[in-house]
């Protein structure tokens, strides 16, 4: 199932209250989607969450975690130091940046057990960081198991502009694809007018590329979605191909 029922949701089914399916998303937000001169680091957060309803769920630390530059990882596990995230265990890091690029940072998890599906989650999640007015790479296929590639450039974009990006699963377009799409609720300002509205669902074309407005200023994240013939003990697992990028207002002239 692309859409999952959280422990409290099933424990309402229990006592025959109609349940809410939040989608799980991996989150790599880091606090400014991009840099300019004086910038000398970015800060990220790394959790693994409900964002448009603002649950969290504990995440142990990462399998991997590193930044792309022209093409080149670097191993950046080391500088993880734990945080909470909406109240749960997550991750933080800074790093410095010091050179004009596109640094497109990128974490794969540990297998998450959820109860609720019985099968185990793997969220490859990234986001992409502008640096010093270079844009160059912002469209790099890092390689992993499963990757949303943009076809938008993931940075420098208004509110309900459109974007567009390839679903990968192990290096091949995936046609067909549910995307699951939720704005991550920081402030807690917004609210559902219906359950069906907290995620948001497109579908890839034939060619494995989904497209999507944001109506709102902020984080989005996309989540791809797709079962993996392997299995953990015995159990299903989804992988997704996540991506995180951030929509701007216009700004008003002093």
């Amino acid at each position: 199932m692309k859409r999952i029922i959280s422990t409290l949701s099933a424990a309402a089914l229990l006592l025959g209250v109609a349940a809410t399916a939040w989608a799980h998303f991996g989150m790599v937000i880091p606090n400014k989607p991009m840099l300019a001169q004086g910038d000398k680091a970015v800060d990220l957060t790394i959790s693994f969450s409900h964002p448009m309803e603002m649950v969290g769920m504990d995440m142990v630390k990462p399998k991997n975690f590193a930044v792309y530059v022209d093409g080149k990882p670097q191993d950046l596990l080391g500088s993880l130091t734990e945080t909470k995230v909406m109240d749960h265990k997550a991750w933080k890091a800074s790093y410095a940046v010091k050179k004009p690029g596109v640094y497109i940072f990128a974490v794969e998890p540990q297998p998450y057990p959820e109860p609720a599906e019985d099968n185990y989650i793997i969220h490859y999640t990234k986001t992409v960081v502008a640096a010093f007015g270079d844009e160059d790479g912002w469209d790099a296929d890092l390689g992993l198991k499963a990757e949303i590639v943009p076809l938008t450039r993931p940075f420098g974009n208004y509110a309900g502009n459109v974007f567009q990006g390839v679903v990968k699963f192990k290096g091949k377009p995936v046609p067909n694809c549910d995307v699951e799409v939720e704005m991550y609720n920081k402030d807690g300002k917004y609210e559902a007018p219906t359950e069906y509205m907290v995620t948001q669902v497109v579908k890839t074309d034939q060619n494995g590329v989904f497209t999507y407005a944001c109506p709102k200023a902020g984080w989005w994240g996309f989540a791809a979605l797709n079962a993996d013939e392997e299995k953990i003990n015995g159990k299903e697992v989804e992988v997704g191909a996540v991506l995180w990028i951030y929509m701007h207002d216009f700004k008003t002239k002093k």
